[in-house]
């Protein structure tokens, strides 16, 4: 059976984005993240990707967003959820590294290590960054208005396929494809 995948962005799609986070007390996650992921994981392999560029900009070390990030696995499995791995890019956008989001190098990691199919996968986020990865994976993808989403909402294409928030966007997913994952 093949192992599809949804892959999230980390700070304003599963929880609030309050800038570069330093200490655990500063992650909130959204009231619907746990419940989105729970029904995802049925059919879903779960991955965070996020570019977390307060690294390279010395705002925040790479001890911060590891321990966030562990802060984030723990809490989420705590409530019976699984994410596979999270992938991180520590660079700038003025780096143009070979890991940051649109590109898609953590896609291909993930579909690599864990046999994903992508014909039925997605990418989940609150940046027009997020949706070039989906297009550059070949992927489909999803934007939500939380986080930065409402900001950035003049920058997409008509047809880009718009939700109010992670459990939305899920919600989408099981409906289009009926009983296609069951």
């Amino acid at each position: 059976m093949p192992n599809y995948a949804i892959f999230l962005d980390r700070d304003g799609t599963i929880i609030k984005d309050t800038g570069y986070i330093k200490n655990i007390k500063d992650v909130n996650f959204y009231p619907f993240t746990f419940e989105a992921l729970k029904l995802a994981q049925k059919y879903f392999k779960l991955f965070i990707i996020t570019n977390q560029s307060g690294i390279s900009k010395g705002l925040i070390t790479e001890e911060d967003v590891i321990k966030i990030n562990d802060y984030i696995l723990t809490t989420l499995k705590n409530e019976g959820i699984t994410i596979e791995k999270i992938y991180y890019c520590p660079h700038s956008k003025e780096e143009n590294c070979h890991c940051r989001k649109p590109s898609p190098y953590f896609v291909n990691m993930a579909i690599r290590e864990y046999n994903l199919d992508i014909s039925n996968s997605y990418v989940i986020g609150d940046h027009p960054s997020d949706l070039q990865l989906a297009k550059n994976a070949g992927i489909n993808g999803i934007y939500v208005l939380t986080g930065h989403g409402r900001k950035h909402l003049s920058e997409l294409d008509r047809d880009t396929v718009k939700k109010a928030n992670l459990k939305k966007a899920i919600d989408y997913i099981l409906n289009l494809r009926g009983g296609f994952y069951e």
